[in-house]
Formats: C-alpha cells, sequence, structure tokens
C-alpha cells in the first residue's frame, strides 16, 4: 500500500514566509529577524511547522556556479518534503533554482499569492534580504523543482 502524507495548510506556509519578510540576508543563517539566506528561510518555515529540523544542513558555499555535479539541495529537499510537478505549484509551494544552467540547484523561494491572481516569490537576496518580487519569467526559467512541506 502507498504512503499517504498529509500537506501542511498552504496558507500556513504562505503566512510563515511573510512573518520573514525584512529579515536581513547572512550566509548560512536562519533566524527571523536577525538574518537568513534562502536555505534558512525554509528551514525556519519548517520549524515553524514541526519543531525542530531533522537534520543540521552541512556547511554550504555561495557560488552559483560549482560544479560538484552533486544536486545537494534537490536531494535533501526529496528527503523531507513532497516533490509535485513543477506546472503544479501554487502558493506555500517551495520551488528551487539552478542559477547557472550548468551548475545544481542552489536557491529556493516560497511561492504566496500576486496582485492580480499572479504569483509572486518570497525568498532571501545577498543584496536585499528576505522580500517579496513577482515570480515572472525569468524566475520560472530557472525553476528546476517544486516542494510542498508535509503537515
Amino acid at each position: 500500500m502507498a504512503e499517504t502524507r498529509t500537506l501542511a495548510d498552504p496558507a500556513r506556509v504562505v503566512a510563515i514566509a511573510e512573518s520573514w519578510l525584512g529579515t536581513p540576508y547572512l550566509h548560512q543563517a536562519s533566524a527571523r529577524g536577525l538574518g537568513t539566506d534562502c536555505l534558512g528561510l525554509a528551514r525556519g518555515i519548517w520549524r515553524d511547522l514541526h519543531g525542530a529540523e531533522p537534520v543540521a544542513p552541512p556547511p554550504y558555499t555561495r557560488d552559483w556556479g560549482e560544479s560538484s555535479g552533486r544536486e545537494v539541495m534537490c536531494e535533501a529537499a526529496r528527503s523531507f518534503l513532497i516533490e509535485i510537478p513543477l506546472g503544479a505549484a501554487a502558493p506555500g509551494a517551495l520551488i528551487l533554482f539552478r542559477m547557472v544552467a550548468s551548475g545544481p540547484a542552489k536557491h529556493c523561494g516560497i511561492l504566496v499569492p500576486g496582485p492580480d491572481d499572479l504569483l509572486a516569490l518570497i525568498h532571501a537576496r545577498e543584496t536585499t534580504g528576505v522580500t517579496r518580487e513577482p515570480f515572472t519569467l525569468p524566475w520560472r526559467r530557472r525553476a528546476v523543482a517544486a516542494f510542498l512541506f508535509p503537515g
């Protein structure tokens, strides 16, 4: 019999992501209001939904052009989240991005409702911290995987 997993309420995931808006960027951090990077934002959402994180992430670089050949972020997401088709992603979904075509996925963000029934993205950027911006074609082109948080 196939395992059935419950999903976290997408509205709750969106509300948690919104509570991180304005948090400054800090590489490898995950402290709402103090400092975070994109992975730290996802980790913080996990903690608000489930409590303690199941594992501590290993040290990682900021290097978009990393060429190890491993999809570390995708592998970790598949271990703890529920993968869905990219085309089915809606508000509350965690989206992984490949910032360099030949590199691994090294960025992530949460889809949220945007203006006029469009989607927006909440994510942490080095230059702006945690912000919301339109989920535009350049972002959609870099998207490589979508996941939902378990309930």
